[in-house]
């Protein structure tokens, strides 16, 4: 049996176990290498945050990731870089399929980006600066001192502003987070586990532990014999004799999602016919949630592991409400995280599951089986941008339009079965759980399916009467950058920092 105190949070960076959340103050930049020798100077002494939980409350943090082409800027080889997934070598916007999946299409194509829109615009860097209230100026200089000047060019600053605990369109925001299983004692059994958990596997998370399905994600291991500077590095768990250059670190997701704060707020008003109980009614079925963070379920006395059983925010699932009528299936909240377990509701034994697999025995449409959320959950850490405006102020005839929206972050383990899964099959389908014609209330481009088919839809069922139809509905959130980065862990960067200027595995 392990303990937290086993791990090793001296070798992984805070922001996978802290989030900062206390330090509101930011600065996200990102950059690009100019001289990588100098890179490399600066990251050996870079004051990078690590894990370690500490009794007085840190000022400041710092947390750095490396998209593939910083990673060979830097002076890894190709054949270390070709260890990593695909999907992080080809990029968030490098492949046309990829950008059509994610919903990255008409004003979210990644030709309309402000940044990570195509090779030339794909950052190395990606930096993140977090202070106490009124410390990020003077923390971002003693940061960017003569070092840093000679090492990079600063492509853009993203923005950021802190608003509280909630985010633009006004709701309570950030509670809803699975718990990490640092103890590495929960079982991957599926027998083990039929029902909702908020635990997940170190290896969800972090490269070089198993998973949710007892395997080790594919990362970079390299030989030390070939390559002397790695011994510097963890060995591998999986494969003796090799170092493991992915261990203790993780994907980083990060995309710049502006949200019309005042488009979201005026249609829900014209929706619900200019009644204010209405509107919060509209508004709370499209996120699954009321303002105040309350999920429109009722919470369970069932014991959920990961949660506190006092966390009414969090505390529940949707077993008990399987049409939505409570909460809408097609609501922001359910669609990223339906809290199903390995065996869909009803099903007890594998001729059942069977049946359910298979279709068989299906009386609604809606009857469709949701894969096991274990396998899809993201840690997030998004940060919000431009000034506050109230639901009350948004509905105005004159609100204000400054740009506002969130610089959402998850980390991942796979970048393909968890960020990409949850906005492809969860967000963006039409089909998510048997719905029809309707994508994500909040994340959804609105644009026809290539049948024609429209997806500007949201249907709320009734108990007592017929389906209460929303359309159409506009466009809320506009994607305006994204891209995908690896977060080493800290003997990971001191590996980079002794680099010689290799990017290739060339010898010329």
């Amino acid at each position: 049996m392990k303990n937290s105190s086993d791990f090793e949070f001296d070798d992984l960076q805070g922001l996978l176990r802290f989030g900062h959340g206390k330090l509101t103050d930011t600065c996200f930049m990102l950059l690009n290498i100019v001289d990588a020798t100098a890179a490399r100077q600066w990251l050996n002494s870079a004051p990078v945050s690590n894990a370690v939980e500490t009794e007085i409350l840190p000022k400041t943090a710092l947390q750095i990731a490396f998209s593939a082409q910083g990673l060979q800027a830097i002076g890894v080889k190709d054949s270390v870089i070709e260890g990593f997934s695909d999907e992080f070598i080809t990029g968030m916007s490098g492949d046309e399929s990829r950008s059509r999946r994610l919903g990255d299409v008409d004003k979210n194509a990644p030709k309309k980006w402000l940044w990570g829109g195509n090779t030339a615009q794909i950052p190395h860097i990606l930096l993140l600066l977090y202070a106490l209230p009124s410390g990020i100026d003077s923390w971002r200089k003693t940061v960017q001192g003569k070092k840093f000047s000679k090492a990079f060019k600063v492509l853009s600053q993203l923005p950021t502003q802190y608003i509280g605990e909630i985010e633009p369109f006004g709701f309570a925001d950030g509670f809803s987070q699975p718990s990490i299983d640092w103890q590495r004692q929960q079982s991957t059994d599926p027998h083990d586990r039929n029902g909702y958990s908020n635990v997940l596997a170190v290896g969800e998370v972090l490269l070089g532990y198993p998973n949710e399905y007892g395997q080790y994600t594919a990362r970079p291991l390299i030989n030390p014999i070939a390559d002397k500077d790695a011994a510097i590095l963890p060995n591998a768990e999986d494969v003796s004799g090799l170092k493991d250059f992915g261990r203790n670190g993780s994907y980083l997701v990060l995309r710049q999602l502006d949200q019309d704060v005042p488009g979201f707020w005026q249609f829900v008003a014209k929706a619900a016919g200019s009644d204010p109980e209405k509107r919060k009614q509209l508004a709370a079925a499209m996120v699954g949630r009321n303002i105040d963070g309350k999920p429109l379920v009722s919470t369970i006395v069932e014991d959920i592991p990961g949660i506190e059983r006092t966390d009414n925010r969090n505390h529940f699932t949707y077993d008990a409400d399987p049409v939505g009528h409570e909460c809408p299936i097609g609501a922001h909240i359910r669609r990223t995280n339906p809290r199903t377990g390995d065996l869909p509701l009803g099903v007890t034994g594998f001729i059942s599951r069977l049946k359910k697999i298979l279709g068989f025995g299906e009386s609604r449409h809606d009857e469709d089986l949701v894969a096991s959320s274990r396998f899809h959950r993201l840690v997030r850490r998004a940060r919000t941008y431009g000034p506050m405006l109230t639901p009350k102020d948004a509905i105005k005839p004159d609100a204000p339009t400054d740009e506002r929206g969130l610089q959402f972050i998850c980390l991942v383990a796979n970048i393909a079965r968890q960020f990409e899964f949850v906005q492809n099959a969860w967000a963006m389908s039409s089909k998510f759980n048997g719905l029809q014609q309707e994508s994500d209330p909040l994340l959804g481009h609105r644009q026809p399916l290539m049948s024609g088919e429209v997806t500007d839809q949201f249907n709320q069922p009734t108990p007592a009467g017929p389906m209460q139809k929303t359309c159409p509905l506009p466009q809320f959130i506009t994607v305006r950058g994204g891209g995908y980065f690896f977060m080493p862990g800290l003997r990971a960067l001191k590996y980079l920092a002794t680099l010689p200027s290799q990017g290739s595995d060339s010898t010329s």
